[in-house]
């Protein structure tokens, strides 16, 4: 037959163009949803020697206070005055066996700040407080992961 088309030679190069169609996607998803996914507000922790391990403070339903470096309080993820403090706190630990608020302050949040506020957890009728550390990287010693 005078007429019959032929196929097309092969290609043996890879095609890496939707390979960098998906990547961008899951990138711009990653992008997007990384930032949603913070459950609390970032801070940059203090720093301690021998900090005691409080696996509860990782709980969804922990009550956790964040000072940041320019005194902002922040409870859970939303920003609230200090006035706020003692009521809010007081309405979150009531009917709840484990009565226990941890703070987390940056390292550079002045120490009058992170004072009013846990004095005002404190007001809210908390029987614990847990103040959140990092622990200091030593040289010379070994990794640990804490459980």
């Amino acid at each position: 037959m005078p007429g019959h088309a032929k196929a097309p030679p092969t290609v043996s190069d890879i095609n890496v163009t939707p390979l960098v169609d998906v990547m961008l996607v899951l990138l711009i998803i990653f992008m997007v949803i990384t930032p949603l996914l913070q459950k609390n507000v970032s801070v940059d922790l203090v720093r301690a020697a021998n900090p005691r391990a409080m696996p509860d403070d990782d709980r969804e339903d922990a009550i956790e206070v964040a000072i940041t470096r320019d005194g902002k309080i922040a409870l859970k993820k939303d920003f609230i005055s200090l006035d706020e403090i003692t009521a809010k706190v007081r309405d979150m630990i009531s009917g709840r066996l484990d009565k226990t608020v941890y703070v987390r302050a940056d390292a550079r949040a002045k120490y009058g700040d992170v004072t009013k506020a846990v004095d005002a957890v404190r007001a809210a009728g908390v029987e614990q407080l847990g103040l959140i550390t990092s622990q200091i990287e030593r040289p010379g010693a070994a990794a640990t992961v804490s459980p």
